[in-house]
């Protein structure tokens, strides 16, 4: 049994990187299996260099197609037609693509056309927002997935409706919490929590990069505003990419109080998240990370696809209206916040339980 693990962006390692562990467990009791962690070259970033790999135990990539960038339709078919090519020189029992990235939908949609079945990790989660590019990709991948491997009862119930059948649908647990609480105890302090002198529960972790935040100069400037004046004297320490941090200091957006750096490694980043009073973002993963570890969380969206951080969890969804921002804020501050519980099967075994279904599957 020989399946393709599919990459495109650094939240598809942190995802791949417990079922490489998996599989290489099951390997070792016997078991035939055996994976090819193909890179489809979708994101460069230097922080995915030999350290990211390292901190979180990835192999290097087996193959890597080189996608590269370009428009959406231009990156698409680069890693369709080098997809496309692999699978011809040496096919694969399965695809396995996880998340919603233009990588996941490409890669699905060759591999399905090449006779080679799909699952999906992370499969039936939907924001119902189509403006949104990832939301368009997980349609488009769910369309065309053979398994479906879900990370909530609400993912479930989507699949239900589109007319997937039960016998296909595998509620498993989040991929992501099998990595975070695997590395949690190694998480590092970055160089930034000495530089400011930060205090435990005493300052706050931002995060910001959907176009409809960093991309209109109006809407940042005041979400920035809002955010500075209503965090009392609290440190906001801002891993921002270096296009938003041009942005920012192009606006004049800048305080004793904030702190911009370097986007950071994972081991880093979750050191601050964990000891942080709340976050504020606008990234899907962050609140499901922040739910696990009982940090109150600001979400600045209009919608998310994953509700259960909201319903169960310690998200809550403000909205991308800066008037949102002063009363969440206080509230906070009045301790008042939810405290937040963990969704089932958040567990840290959910690769397991996944490998343990393939191996069931491909073996029918």
């Amino acid at each position: 049994m020989y399946i393709d693990l599919i990459a495109g962006a650094r939240p598809n390692f942190m995802k791949i990187a417990p079922i490489i562990d998996a599989i290489k467990a099951a390997k070792e009791k016997g078991t035939d299996i055996d994976f090819r962690l193909v890179h489809t070259g979708q994101h460069y970033d230097k922080n995915m260099s030999g350290s990211f790999f390292e901190q979180l135990g990835i192999p290097a990539p087996d193959v890597n197609l080189g996608a590269g960038g370009g428009t959406q339709a231009e990156q698409t078919a680069a890693i369709m037609t080098g997809y496309e090519k692999l699978l011809m020189e040496k096919p694969s029992d399965l695809c396995l693509v996880v998340g919603d990235v233009t990588s996941t939908m490409a890669c699905a949609i060759t591999a399905q056309k090449m006779h080679i079945p799909v699952a999906h990790v992370e499969a039936g989660i939907r924001s119902g927002d189509w403006k949104m590019p990832e939301e368009i990709n997980r349609l488009a991948t769910d369309a065309v997935t053979n398994y479906f491997f879900t990370t909530s009862e609400i993912a479930n119930e989507n699949l239900r409706k589109s007319g997937v059948e039960d016998d296909r649908i595998f509620y498993v647990g989040n991929t992501m919490i099998d990595t975070l609480l695997k590395h949690r105890s190694r998480f590092q302090k970055p160089a930034v929590w000495d530089e400011v002198g930060l205090v435990e529960g005493n300052y706050l972790v931002m995060t910001l990069h959907r176009p409809s935040n960093v991309d209109e100069e109006e809407n940042l400037k005041s979400l920035m505003d809002e955010i500075i004046a209503n965090t009392k004297d609290l440190p906001l320490v801002f891993p921002v990419h270096p296009r938003t941090a041009k942005m920012l200091n192009n606006l004049g957006i800048s305080h004793e109080r904030l702190h911009m750096v370097e986007p950071l490694g994972y081991l880093e980043f979750n050191y601050l998240v964990e000891r942080s009073k709340a976050v504020i973002t606008d990234s899907g993963g962050i609140t499901e990370e922040t739910t696990v570890m009982g940090v109150p969380c600001m979400t600045l969206r209009d919608s998310t696809e994953r509700p259960e951080t909201i319903t169960i969890g310690t998200n809550e969804l403000l909205g991308v209206n800066p008037d949102a921002i002063q009363p969440a804020l206080e509230k906070l501050f009045a301790g008042e916040w939810k405290k937040g519980g963990i969704p089932e099967m958040w567990d840290g075994k959910t690769s397991g339980r996944i490998v343990e279904h393939l191996i069931e599957l491909l073996n029918k």
